[in-house]
């Protein structure tokens, strides 16, 4: 496709929804998971106008794709770059980690604002005591690397977890991390705490719908109007699965005293599209799930448990993904088609009534936790521009955004067009 046709298309198209919603400057704190497991995806130069579009300031990259930060030199947007699982015994070694950080991004510093690096992925999940004991170190030493080179002020250290971490979701107010994990996890978060550090979890209430259809109501995990739940021991109330979810955490957090630490979603999105026993995949849901997520960040109320907290979300992802591996979902959470039209009518309305901004948790015991048990997990990546699977048993994972009817923008658009 030529470039300028995918810049006004895409662009056009976001900027009169934003235009005519008036919502544009209420988005600051939307991030977005930009992966590239495809063979189909634009330039990052193309990426750039889009992520503008849609009023995006902040993007999680599974790596340090050199082409990804040089064009996004002098945008502002923050980025938070991974290193996979499969570089943490190499990590551990504080010059591989300094060496690592010279060339993969000081070259791009300060023009790329680089705020943050992810070591590992959903590491503790793995059921691998290779992977859980490179965890720490590495986490240290490209730390200590950072120090060396004088940009701890600017990059933090941290990595990102499944919710499978946790042994107990509901109610909120009981999250406990699972006891295997807590000795590692106790490490990980003085480490944290003492560096300032954001704690990373990918929380999908998508799964646990799809787990527990008839006994998860859609509309609690969806945002739409509900009765919700009330815990017993705060009398908080929820009103979304989200929400229950990261208080959840928090209260686990509480448990083994770093209740302070910022809890931040590094993933949460919802497929459109789906196989058979996929329940609940579909461009509707997905419309309404990631619209209510945008809405809710947008309106800046924190969690029932933490109401003055700023909520810190990355939906998954920015594009469909062709040659992502499983189920028919993985490929399906995009936002947009690799040619940068919207996977499904995408928008931001005040007007829409399928949101609610206040609270979240899962009806059912553990309902956010069931993937703990199934098989073994995949492999770590071994492409620069790898991630793990959505669907993997390991974790309770990813989700989009965005939604609205757009037909009443038809004709706008027509003129533009013409």
């Amino acid at each position: 496709m030529d470039n300028s046709r995918f810049q006004l298309h895409s662009c056009t198209f976001i900027i009169i929804i934003i235009f005519i919603t008036g919502l544009a400057t209420k988005s600051e704190s939307i991030g977005i998971n930009y992966g590239q497991i495809a063979n189909n995806l634009p330039s990052p130069e193309n990426v750039v106008s889009l992520i503008k579009c849609i009023g995006a300031t902040k993007v999680k990259l599974y790596d340090a794709d050199p082409k990804v930060l040089k064009a996004f030199a002098n945008t502002g947007i923050e980025f938070m770059v991974g290193l996979g699982n499969e570089y943490l015994s190499k990590m551990k070694d504080t010059n591989k980690a300094q060496t690592w950080i010279k060339t993969n991004l000081q070259p791009y510093l300060p023009s790329t604002n680089i705020t943050s690096i992810f070591v590992g992925n959903e590491v503790l999940t793995f059921n691998d005591t290779s992977l859980t004991s490179n965890l720490l170190p590495a986490m240290q030493s490209v730390h200590t690397a950072l120090i060396n080179l004088g940009l701890h002020k600017q990059i933090t250290v941290t990595t990102t977890h499944s919710l499978a971490i946790l042994q107990t979701s509901y109610p909120p107010s009981s999250g406990t991390f699972r006891p295997d994990l807590a000795p590692c996890l106790a490490s990980i978060l003085t480490f944290q705490a003492k560096t300032g550090s954001p704690f990373l979890i990918n929380a999908y209430p998508y799964f646990a719908y799809k787990d527990n259809p008839k006994q998860i109501p859609l509309d609690y995990v969806l945002f739409q109007p509900n009765e919700g739940m009330v815990d017993p021991s705060t009398n908080l109330h929820y009103d979304n699965m989200l929400f229950a979810q990261i208080d959840a955490v928090y209260s686990a957090l509480g448990s083994l005293g770093y209740g302070k630490l910022p809890v931040h979603i590094s993933e949460t999105g919802w497929p459109s599209k789906g196989d058979e026993d996929e329940v609940g995949a579909t461009v509707e849901n997905a419309r309404k799930y990631n619209g209510n997520v945008v809405k809710m960040i947008s309106s800046k109320k924190g969690t029932p448990l933490r109401p003055n907290s700023d909520l810190n979300i990355y939906v998954f992802a920015l594009f469909n993904e062709n040659m992502k591996p499983g189920p028919t979902s993985e490929r399906n959470y995009g936002l947009f088609k690799p040619d940068g039209t919207p996977a499904y009518n995408l928008g931001f309305s005040l007007s829409s009534s399928s949101s609610s901004s206040s609270s979240s948790s899962p009806p059912s015991n553990d309902a956010v936790n069931n993937d703990t048990s199934s098989g073994a997990p995949p492999h770590p990546p071994t492409s620069s521009t790898g991630y793990l699977s959505i669907s993997s048993a390991t974790s309770l994972e990813r989700y989009c955004f965005l939604g609205l009817s757009l037909s009443f923008l038809l004709p706008l658009l027509m003129i533009l067009k013409f």
